[in-house]
């Protein structure tokens, strides 16, 4: 019988050092899951009108800095063309004498 109590008394103390572990584990992926933020995404896929108006103002943002970005991209291209030809330089003045000759013919409506 001594033998059997202590055969307990070291299966109880494992199972506690096994509880214990598995305690902490379960309040590291508890800890994890809320710096995931789910319970916020769950709720904003309950309320699908909210969802759809959070896409298409986020998309309108990404449109209006494309633009933008695009503008300012062109822009700083076109400047340094008209530099690059105020320099007369042969094959880029050339280059930019064939850009000018093409959107004339397009703006006049004539095929090229």
């Amino acid at each position: 019988m001594p033998d059997q109590d202590k055969n307990n008394q070291n299966k109880n103390g494992t199972d506690q050092t096994s509880y214990n572990q598995l305690n902490e584990r379960l309040t590291k992926i508890a800890d994890q899951m809320e710096k995931t933020q789910i319970a916020d995404y769950v709720l904003l896929l309950n309320r699908p009108a909210r969802l759809i108006f959070i896409n298409l103002y986020s998309g309108i943002a990404r449109g209006v800095g494309i633009a933008i970005g695009f503008t300012v991209f062109a822009a700083t291209i076109l400047y340094l063309l008209r530099l690059l030809g105020a320099l007369n330089l042969p094959i880029i003045g050339d280059f930019i004498a064939d850009i000018v000759k093409i959107v004339q013919v397009q703006l006049e409506g004539r095929a090229y």
